[in-house]
């Protein structure tokens, strides 16, 4: 069985590939994605953790399982708090194919994702992106947005300021014009797109601060407990989601149903339906839309396929 790490899976995954091929993947029919497992691992000598499974397959094609473990503990013992795996295998035979680095599979198409929906929903001559976190996901979402819009300032935003200057110095050194800001609110204000990618329990993002015809991308959290935004920008903006599973997982989404800013007849579509032309991205230049992803299986299976056709030659 093919094994690579992060680095080799990511050597397969260009957002120049990726993007192009999660388009592809939400187009066509016939791709089994049932709904996630999630349990619960106690441990009686610490705080235990969670595992997640997602499952994907294509009929005679490929079955693809991701594994991802989560231990919020693990930073008090010098180890980071979620591992996962994908697991690739033969949908037709259940042979085991190849082993790939899921914290790689997960990030890039999170930001591939993204990217795809922003070719819908964002203004088409958006060049400033706000970014908000210094994680995983954050690092690669002005590389995934260039390919779809003409972004020419980035501006990044984290809770310890000091993350954001660090990214902000690596950004530079990868030839991107970019400022770290502590002003948040300001940011908000000026930017084209704005985009979360952080594991926040309480509102970042305020609608009274986002201008008109911005778009707002909501891709870091992904339980109820979590929330990037407050009701307001659900309130002024065309909602869409990656899954219709947001509007039972996402504390966005549930928060703003809560305080009665959203409801879910006011979903503007998925972004399978935006990709199939069955719902309708930006009609107006100046109206705020809102993309919430809490993730897909069927994203995962679509970059675990580039690597097997690359690899594997399947």
């Amino acid at each position: 069985m093919l094994q690579l790490d992060a680095t080799a899976t990511a050597a397969r995954l260009s957002f120049e590939a990726l993007i192009p091929a999660l388009r592809r993947a939400f187009a066509e029919e016939g791709c089994e994605v049932p709904l996630r497992h999630t349990h619960r691992i106690a441990d009686p000598a610490g705080a235990g953790g969670s595992v997640l499974l997602m499952p994907a397959w294509k009929p005679g094609g490929l079955f693809g399982l991701k594994t991802v473990m989560i231990f919020p503990g693990n930073g008090a013992r010098g180890l980071p708090g979620l591992h996962s795996l994908y697991t690739l295998f033969d949908a037709s035979t259940g042979v085991p194919l190849a082993q790939l680095d899921g914290n790689t599979i997960t990030s890039r198409r999170t930001a591939a994702a993204a990217a795809l929906a922003a070719s819908f929903l964002a203004r088409e001559d958006a060049a400033r992106l706000l970014v908000l976190g210094c994680g995983r996901v954050a690092r690669l979402l002005p590389e995934a947005m260039r390919c779809v819009r003409p972004i020419t300032r980035v501006q990044v935003w984290n809770h310890r300021p000091e993350g954001a200057l660090a990214l902000a110095r690596e950004w530079r050194e990868q030839g991107i014009d970019v400022q770290a800001v502590t002003d948040l609110d300001a940011a908000v204000h000026e930017a084209d797109i704005v985009s979360c990618a952080t594991l926040a329990s309480a509102p970042l993002v305020r609608g009274a601060q986002l201008r008109e015809g911005t778009h707002l991308d909501l891709i870091g959290s992904f339980t109820p407990q979590m929330r990037e935004c407050d009701a307001a920008c659900f309130a002024r903006s065309r909602v869409f989601v990656d899954t219709e599973e947001a509007l039972a997982k996402s504390g966005d989404v549930l928060g703003a149903v809560a305080e009665g800013a959203f409801e879910a007849a006011r979903l503007q579509g998925t972004l399978a339906q935006l990709v199939r032309g069955e719902r309708a991205g930006r009609r107006e230049a100046g109206e705020i839309t809102l993309f919430k992803a809490v993730g897909n299986a069927l994203e995962d299976l679509a970059a675990a396929e580039l690597v097997a056709a690359a690899m594997l030659g399947r």
